[in-house]
């Protein structure tokens, strides 16, 4: 049987594309390496008789072997099967048992002892008092209270929906391909693998039939939704809805869909729906319909994205290209994208649907600039509704951002300049002939305008601005300001902005803001540390602190592989810098371990193009071994001979 240690090492040694160090796993379990190697020979033993082996390599870790793959597959089956069961599988930590007494709560239909379940688990009375702090904290955000009855014990009490959508977070693991095994092997279903297999065949038909296209997920979550409402009214528990509510939905003609669905369930398991069921099934439909972009023109989108919707999403991107200068708001395709995904998901809010994003995890630590932009296009969302768009929500959103993302890198050809001149059509020429000269392969220029005119000017397809007269008002592209005689000074500055020079990246890493191998042992120490010093250097606003807390709020900036990369909610400093805090042994940050911490501080109303930077902190964060020397190094000169490679 595998533990909770032997578990994480085999997921990481079965996701790794390279040997893994001892050290890293250690760090990740908070254990010795020496514990970490016997915990690698048990497993080994284990996966020998299974089709598998672990290879030591030397000097460069551990990695898996897989000799027989189908044996393999079987084996991590067996496992997957016996946790789903709980059978042996003793909840260790403090957020492994808030889980375990989630599930144990929602499964129950009696009340349940303390002491009951302290013998469980194996630890006192006192422990799970203490844990249930945890849970009724988790269950409060899903509109579930916690009743205690003395005597008697604690049972749930919330409305059947809420009850439900706990269910179908914790009792479910809804990525999982073998998800007809992992419903039948709970206490939660009386249904089937076959009979599930039958709700999926009705589904899949009905959608096929009435042409809505759903993402594999919001199928995988309807089925879930089905298989809980069969347990659920079979068990005499039933969901009510407002009268209005019900006679909109009604109107719907997703509910006609709804209702095929419901009939053919009925009668393949002997269960009848009430009205209510239909319209909550309906909801999911409405709550995560799309629209294939194949031959989607212009006259279809506008028909389907309502000008709130449109507005809606152009206040996200002017908040990021304000935030953070992308380059990426008239980017039509992430416009369609992001309606389209906005426009269902203000429908699930509307009706109080969660909604689980099994890519979360991944989505942060490949994509955490697209993820950044995503909290700010939140923020920006919220601030304008009043709906929260939580983090499952924003791993969506990064999806489309991202895309964007990488399609304004993969555009080729120089920069499109635009020159502002006050002094007449012969200065303009000059600058005009001389910036030809000096930047034939990096500078297109479009034009010369006088300042005036320049309202006249479609500036979209413009990507800076050189201007010889100041210009105060705010636009949308960067303008440098140059002498009408361009000089060497105003020529380096051009070219800074139009050269991808990735040397500029080491500006932001400053030797005096870089502290190595440090003692603290919480998220907090470490935090207020790193704020205490960039603030005694004056580079910051007395509000920063706050302002990284309010950001942690939103999403914790833990992104995987023992990195956090905290920042504050909104600019508070005048210029853009990295503090650098590694520490000596792990620290628990929300939910993961970390030891690299780096507070990333941006200027304010910056118009620098920080996509090198951003490029290398992801490549940071994605490379385990690279994490792992950064972490061991002593000196800032060690430090930056590792990331040295990187920026070269």
């Amino acid at each position: 049987m595998l533990n909770s240690r032997l578990t994480i090492i085999l997921r990481e040694l079965m996701t790794a594309k390279k040997p893994i160090t001892g050290a890293y796993l250690a760090n990740l379990n908070q254990v010795t390496t020496r514990t970490t190697r016997e915990d690698v020979k048990r497993l080994d033993t284990l996966l020998s008789d299974n089709g598998a082996y672990i290879e030591s390599v030397m000097g460069k870790g551990y990695k898996l072997e897989i000799i027989d793959d189908r044996k393999l597959r079987k084996f991590l089956q067996t496992v997957f099967r016996e946790k789903v069961a709980n059978k042996d599988v003793i909840p260790k930590s403090p957020e492994e048992r808030t889980s375990y007494l989630i599930r144990r709560l929602l499964l129950s239909e009696h009340y349940l002892k303390l002491d009951d379940l302290s013998e469980e688990i194996y630890v006192s009375r006192s422990t799970v008092q203490n844990d249930l702090k945890n849970v009724k904290r988790i269950l409060n955000d899903y509109g579930i209270q916690l009743e205690t009855r003395p005597n008697y014990g604690i049972k749930l009490k919330g409305s059947e929906l809420k009850v439900r959508f706990c269910m179908s977070e914790y009792i479910f693991n809804r990525n999982d391909e073998e998800m007809g095994d992992h419903i039948a092997g709970t206490e939660l279903s009386t249904l089937s693998k076959k009979e599930l297999d039958s709700i999926w065949k009705i589904i899949m038909i009905q959608l096929k039939e009435n042409r809505i296209t759903l993402s594999d997920i919001a199928i995988n979550n309807l089925l879930i939704h089905i298989a809980i409402a069969c347990k659920r009214i079979k068990s005499g528990h039933h969901i009510s809805l407002f009268r209005a509510d019900l006679q909109e939905i009604k109107k719907q003609k997703e509910y006609q869909v709804a209702k095929n669905i419901v009939m053919e369930v009925e009668e393949k398991l002997e269960v009848d729906f009430p009205q209510a069921e239909i319209a909550y099934i309906t909801i999911h439909l409405l709550g995560t319909k799309m629209l294939t972009q194949t031959n989607v023109g212009n006259k279809v989108v506008e028909q389907v994205l309502d000008d709130d919707i449109n507005q809606l999403v152009m206040l996200a991107l002017d908040k990021i290209e304000e935030e953070m200068n992308l380059e990426i708001r008239h980017d039509q395709e992430l416009i369609i994208g992001l309606g389209l995904h906005l426009k269902p998901a203000i429908n699930r809010y509307t009706f109080g649907m969660n909604f689980r994003n099994p890519m979360l995890a991944d989505i942060k630590k490949k994509y955490p600039l697209a993820f950044e932009a995503g909290v700010i296009a939140g923020l920006a969302i919220e601030a304008k509704t009043g709906i929260e768009i939580n983090e499952n929500e924003i791993g969506y959103l990064t999806l489309h951002i991202g895309a964007a993302i990488e399609r304004r890198k993969l555009k080729s050809g120089p920069k499109q300049c635009l020159i502002v001149c006050a002094s007449g059509l012969g200065t303009a020429q000059l600058l005009y002939y001389r910036l030809k000269s000096k930047f034939p392969q990096h500078l297109n220029v479009i034009g010369t305008t006088e300042y005036y005119k320049l309202h006249e000017y479609n500036l979209h397809d413009v990507d800076l601005i050189v201007s010889s007269i100041p210009i105060s008002e705010k636009l949308p592209v960067p303008v440098i300001e140059v002498n009408a005689i361009l000089g060497d000074k105003d020529l380096s500055n051009i070219e800074k902005f139009i050269i991808d020079d990735k040397e500029r990246v080491y500006t932001y890493f400053k030797k005096d803001l870089m502290f190595l191998r440090k003692n603290f042992t919480s998220k907090e120490e470490t935090l207020k540390f790193l704020s205490n010093k960039v603030s005694e250097k004056g580079l910051v606003e007395d509000s920063l602190l706050d302002a990284i807390y309010e950001r942690e709020e939103v999403a914790p900036t833990s992104f995987g592989n023992l990195v956090a990369v905290p920042h504050p909610i909104t600019p508070k400093s005048q210029e853009t810098f990295l503090a650098i805090c590694t520490l000596e042994k792990p620290i628990l940050w929300k939910d993961k371990p970390v030891q690299f911490v780096c507070l990333l501080c941006v200027k304010k109303e910056s118009t620098e193009d920080l996509q090198s930077m951003y490029e290398l902190l992801g490549e940071v964060i994605n490379n385990r071994s690279r994490v792992q020397h950064l972490i061991k190094a002593d000196t800032y000169e060690d430090f930056m001979n590792v990331l040295d490679p990187l920026i070269s």
